[in-house]
């Protein structure tokens, strides 16, 4: 079995239409989604797109998700900064109620047994929370106490937008990255599961997916589109942005 792993699509609709047809040309067999897949532009035709797939998929919740969940539900957010209220609102104002449901039904974390690879632990941030930033950077010493104890060959996370390898003690941990809102170059970042791990990278016409963005009424759409898809902030500056948060620190 070959599995398609897709995370923080974030509503761009255009990014994730060119990775599906990657995946299907990579011959994957099912696509786990990670997380934090309607906070963005267009989060009703993202979810059209999902239930019109050709190929099995499962979900898990990013913090993204489950905040529009709440918002759905009369609840304030509680994670994110009141800046991004207005923009979390109208997308869970975007969403017909009936999915609800189906948003409520995504885990935290997701176990798949894949061929070549073994056991793997999906998960958004680490496995305890959906939140936990981390990087390349980060010292072993401190992600002992969250993936010392995981019993699984392979742990999966997204959240950081930036793609990597590592290992944490006996625990390979692999970031896939980001479908609609990728650190450090533009495209679409995701990865082919099994037999060996793949990370992969999609171009797509990034000035057809800002004009379409820009035609939607979300509230950041140029900000969007102009800082996310066509001209993202490097690597560098977010890295050293998320020194700050790494761990709660």
């Amino acid at each position: 079995m070959r599995v398609a792993a897709l995370y923080d699509v974030h509503g761009n609709l255009p990014a994730l239409e060119a990775v599906l047809r990657e995946v299907a040309e990579a011959g994957a067999d099912r696509i786990v989604f990670g997380g934090d897949l309607v906070p963005g532009p267009m989060p009703r035709e993202t979810f059209a797109r999902l239930h019109a797939l050709d190929l099995p998929a499962q979900f898990i919740h990013g913090n993204g998700d489950r905040e529009v969940l709440a918002i759905m539900r009369g609840q304030e957010p509680t994670t994110v900064p009141t800046p991004y209220w207005p923009m979390m609102r109208w997308v869970a104002g975007q969403l017909d109620p009936r999915e609800e449901p189906f948003l409520a039904s995504w885990p935290l974390t997701l176990r798949v047994r894949i061929d070549g690879i073994g056991d793997v632990l999906f998960c958004h941030a680490t496995p305890r929370n959906d939140m936990d930033i981390f990087t390349t950077r980060t010292p072993e010493e401190r992600l002992m106490p969250l993936f010392g104890s995981v019993d699984a060959d392979l742990v999966v996370c997204g959240h950081t937008h930036l793609p990597f390898d590592r290992r944490v003690g006996h625990v390979r941990v692999v970031n896939a990255g980001s479908v609609g809102m990728p650190f450090g170059h533009t495209g679409a970042d995701w990865l082919l599961l099994g037999p060996d791990v793949e990370l992969r990278h999609t171009t797509y016409d990034l000035a057809d997916a800002a004009a379409r963005i820009r035609e939607t009424a979300y509230p950041a759409a140029e900000e969007f589109a102009g800082t996310y898809v066509l001209q993202p902030p490097s690597e560098e500056s977010i890295l050293e942005a998320y020194a700050k948060a790494e761990l709660n620190a």
